[in-house]
């Protein structure tokens, strides 16, 4: 069997492997400037940033392992929103998210020699109103300061979170059906004895 690589840091994308059956894999985070073109629509660039950091991660792994890259992006009316740099960025995104509805994006590509498929998945998270009392409670927990769009939705952001349209998963950073179609449709091999 193929090994197989993860390339992020992410501690969310590692338990979500684990939950998809794939207990066996290496982390290897390759340096990666997330720039993109400007007229490139949400799934776009989520897949376009994710295919840059599998090209990167070749670099990193051999032709025979398994490479699996990801790119998670929150939008809010089509324009992104990032991860924030202190408390009061991160009030100010969770203020324009509270009461509204936005996107969440992520683009997966999985990578073995020169075979590559790339896929996105976006889901629709809404917010129910929030006080600014609620939100800086939840700023004060650390949880929005490394996250895109400043909210961990597996966490303390779950009390803000009415309703979701698609994939849980992908919010959390890892859209796990959609990964599993791609790694079906890319090396069904390795793939017909995870579940």
């Amino acid at each position: 069997m193929a090994k197989i690589v993860l390339a992020s840091g992410s501690p969310r994308r590692q338990e979500l492997l684990r939950r998809m059956g794939i207990t066996e894999f290496d982390i290897r985070v390759p340096e990666v400037e997330e720039y993109y073109p400007d007229h490139l629509s949400p799934e776009e660039i989520v897949k376009f940033i994710s295919r840059e950091k599998s090209d990167a991660a070749a670099r990193l792994c051999g032709d025979d392992e398994l490479v699996i890259t990801a790119d998670t992006m929150v939008f809010l009316d089509e324009r992104r929103l990032g991860k924030r740099r202190d408390e009061a960025q991160a009030l100010e995104m969770l203020t324009a998210l509270a009461g509204r509805k936005h996107t969440v994006c992520t683009g997966v590509t999985v990578r073995r020699g020169a075979k590559i498929c790339t896929a996105a998945q976006h889901t629709d998270v809404y917010f129910r109103p929030a006080t600014e009392r609620e939100l800086r409670a939840y700023i004060r927990t650390g949880e929005p300061m490394d996250k895109a769009g400043a909210y961990g939705i597996q966490g303390g952001a779950a009390l803000f979170c009415e309703k979701l349209e698609g994939d849980y998963y992908n919010v959390m950073g890892l859209p796990v059906c959609r990964l599993y179609e791609t790694l079906c449709r890319t090396v069904p091999e390795v793939m017909e004895d995870t579940i």
